[in-house]
C-alpha cells in the first residue's frame, strides 16, 4: 500500500490540518438571512460544523463572517477558533477564502476548507476525508469528495496549493487552482450523501426532510423574519 502513498505517508501518520469554515454570505436566496444559524436538533449549523472539525483534530480554524457578523459571534462564542471579518463579503466567497487562508497561522501541512451551511457533515466525516488525503494517490495536492460524480464539500488541499493561491490574483480560489491543475486533484469517490447536502434556499430545507428526515428551524430570533 505505501507505494501509492504521497511521500510515503500513511493512514496513521500525524499531520497538522487546518482549517477554514466559510459564513460569510448574505443568505439571499435564503430570504437573507444567515444560513448558518439554522438549528438542526436545536444546535446551529455553524456550530455543528466547529464541533465536527475540532473533534477530527482539525487546528487551528479560522472562521470567516462577514453579513450578520454579529449575529454569528454570539453563536461560536467559548470556541477555540479565530474569527475574521470580511469588509466586502459581496465580492464573493473568493475574497473570504483568501482571507481565512491568509489569518492560518503556524506550521501547516494541508487546509481543510469547509461551508457553514451543510448541515449533516459531523466528525467521522471530517476524519474520513482526511484520511482519504493521508491515502491519496502520489502527485495530488487536492482531495474532493465525489458523490454520484457530483463534486461534494469540505475540501483538503496541501499548504503549497495554499501558497499558490495566495501568490496569485485576487480571483484566485481553491476552484480556480483546480481548473488549472486537474492532473493534481483527486477526486475521492464515496457514497456519503452528507458531503453533497447543503442548503441556499427554503425549498433545500423541504427536500432534506424528505431525503433524511431532518428537519432544520430557525432560532426564535429569525424564525419571523421574512
Amino acid at each position: 500500500m505505501g507505494s501509492i502513498l504521497k511521500g510515503g505517508s500513511g493512514l496513521n501518520s500525524r499531520i497538522v490540518v487546518g482549517a477554514l469554515l466559510l459564513a460569510a454570505g448574505s443568505g439571499s436566496r435564503m430570504g437573507n438571512k444567515p444560513k448558518c444559524l439554522l438549528e438542526l436538533d436545536g444546535v446551529p449549523l455553524i456550530r455543528r460544523q466547529i464541533i465536527a472539525l475540532t473533534s477530527a483534530g482539525a487546528a487551528p480554524l479560522v472562521v470567516v463572517l462577514g453579513h450578520y457578523a454579529e449575529r454569528i459571534e454570539v453563536a461560536v462564542q467559548g470556541f477555540p477558533v479565530t474569527l475574521v471579518r470580511n469588509p466586502d463579503p459581496d465580492a464573493g466567497q473568493i475574497s473570504s477564502l483568501r482571507l481565512g487562508l491568509q489569518a492560518l497561522t503556524g506550521k501547516i501541512d494541508c487546509v481543510m476548507v469547509a461551508l457553514a451551511d451543510q448541515p449533516l457533515i459531523n466528525q467521522q466525516d471530517i476524519i474520513d476525508l482526511i484520511c482519504a488525503y493521508k491515502m491519496r494517490p502520489r502527485g495530488a495536492e487536492v482531495v474532493q469528495p465525489s458523490v454520484d460524480g457530483l463534486p461534494g464539500n469540505p475540501v483538503i488541499f496541501s499548504a503549497s496549493v495554499r501558497s499558490q493561491i495566495l501568490a496569485g490574483p485576487q480571483s484566485m480560489g481553491c476552484r480556480q487552482w483546480q481548473t488549472g491543475h486537474p492532473e493534481f486533484v483527486h477526486h475521492w469517490v464515496t457514497t456519503n450523501e452528507h458531503y453533497r447536502a447543503d442548503v441556499d434556499t427554503p425549498e433545500d430545507i423541504e427536500q432534506l426532510v424528505s431525503r433524511t428526515g431532518h428537519r432544520l428551524s430557525w432560532p426564535v430570533d429569525l424564525a419571523g423574519l421574512a
